[in-house]
């Protein structure tokens, strides 16, 4: 059962075609650039890439070009399902969904609460309709995992009307990349995931922590959008709200703006003054460069006190689990990390952490205390599992 997965940004669209059962990648890709001078699309097959140029077209071309593509592969049976990954899908949504013209409709009643998210989802959907018409169209939702969250965990304390009226909750994202880590950490563990109260750390240029309890998200760091919760590449993360109204007064901007920077020019690149890249932040605080001494110290300090704070949710923790491009690749991280967290019962193994790295993944803390794991992410695979399960589950 060949399914691609879909995920669309405002100018770019990610790619895979696979195979959820047998896990084999026959394509995969990224176009970039749509709708603009230099567009492109680029393919990898077998270990080998390709990119071609796509003459300023957008996300129909691109999908037009990975169409002939997929008709040159010759696949038995073709593409029997697209997935697409859609950021918000606000409380209308607790599960993956077979796109019909309500879902659709649903989706777009979810745009204000991702203004630069679902409506290039809404486009790489509709695109993808007119590509691939007799395929089955299932959206996954960035928010859907976390839709368990009690009340306790998801309601803000201000008036109720701002609920009731606009949506004004907790919902949490990433829930694709927390809801697959927590069930390869439980094979890991050989422990039934019912069983296992897990922390999932998805570290990256956004990053967030999950309390997962049996299976079933209970708490989680980002908010009503992505920007709440950990310091992130260029997000800040948590702030005083009332910092809006007094930089807006101070620095004459307009509340579009200081939201704007908080979201662009803020987190490791605001704190160290040279670059959101952790890589490089290592590497410049190694040489004594203090901005990025100071990035990375925020950074571990915000994740140390989250993961602790998730740990107060779920009152018992069997695991911690470290993944996405930082926490799957800087052991620095992730020593700094537990090191703050000695007091769970974490004690880091130094020779399993630092090899754990460019794909390897692991435990990484001493047998006898508490597990903490390296567990490489695979939101396209999830996402393919959850589209082949409503596909089947229509038939």
């Amino acid at each position: 059962m060949w399914t691609l997965v879909l995920n669309c940004g405002s100018s770019s669209l990610k790619f895979a075609l696979l195979d959820p059962d047998t896990r084999e990648l026959q394509l995969s890709g990224l176009a970039e650039r749509l709708g603009l001078e230099g567009a492109s699309l680029r393919l990898d097959r077998a270990g080998e890439r390709r990119t071609v140029d796509l003459a300023g077209g957008a996300h129909a071309a691109a999908l037009e070009r990975l169409l002939a593509e997929l008709t040159g592969l010759g696949l038995p049976g073709g593409v029997t399902a697209v997935g697409h990954r859609v950021v918000h899908g606000g409380e209308h949504f607790s599960a993956p969904a077979l796109i019909t013209p309500e879902v659709l409709e649903a989706i777009r009643e979810c745009v204000p609460l991702a203004p630069l998210h679902n409506p290039a989802n809404i486009a790489g959907i509709e695109a993808a309709q007119a590509a691939f018409p007799d395929a089955a169209q299932v959206a996954v939702f960035d928010t859907a995992f976390h839709q368990t969250m009690p009340p306790v965990a998801y309601r803000y304390a201000v008036p109720e009307a701002w609920y009731r009226q606009h949506g004004v909750r907790r919902y949490g994202f990433h829930g694709t990349s927390h809801a697959y880590v927590a069930q390869e950490a439980a094979g890991m563990l050989g422990r039934p995931l019912d069983d296992l109260n897990l922390i999932t750390a998805h570290l990256g240029n956004g990053s967030s922590v999950c309390a997962v309890a049996g299976g079933r998200s209970v708490d989680t760091s980002m908010g009503l959008t992505p920007l709440e919760g950990l310091v992130m590449g260029t997000r800040s993360g948590d702030v005083d709200p009332g910092m809006h109204d007094y930089v807006a007064r101070q620095a004459g901007l307009s509340l579009s703006e200081v939201t704007g920077a908080l979201n662009r020019e803020s987190g490791l690149l605001g704190l160290s003054g040279l670059s959101s890249d952790m890589r490089e932040l290592e590497e410049a605080a190694g040489r004594g460069h203090e901005g990025a001494r100071l990035a990375l110290d925020v950074f571990v300090y915000r994740l140390a006190g989250t993961v602790a704070r998730m740990a107060a949710a779920l009152g018992r923790v069997d695991g911690l689990v470290f993944t996405g491009g930082i926490g799957e690749n800087s052991s620095y991280v992730r020593a700094a990390t537990l090191e703050r967290l000695g007091v769970l019962g974490f004690a880091l193994d130094e020779a399993a952490n630092a090899a754990a790295v460019r794909g390897r993944s692991g435990r990484i803390t001493r047998e006898g205390t508490l597990p903490a794991l390296v567990v490489n992410t695979n939101e396209e695979l999830m996402i393919a599992r959850q589209t082949r399960e409503v596909t089947l589950g229509r038939q």
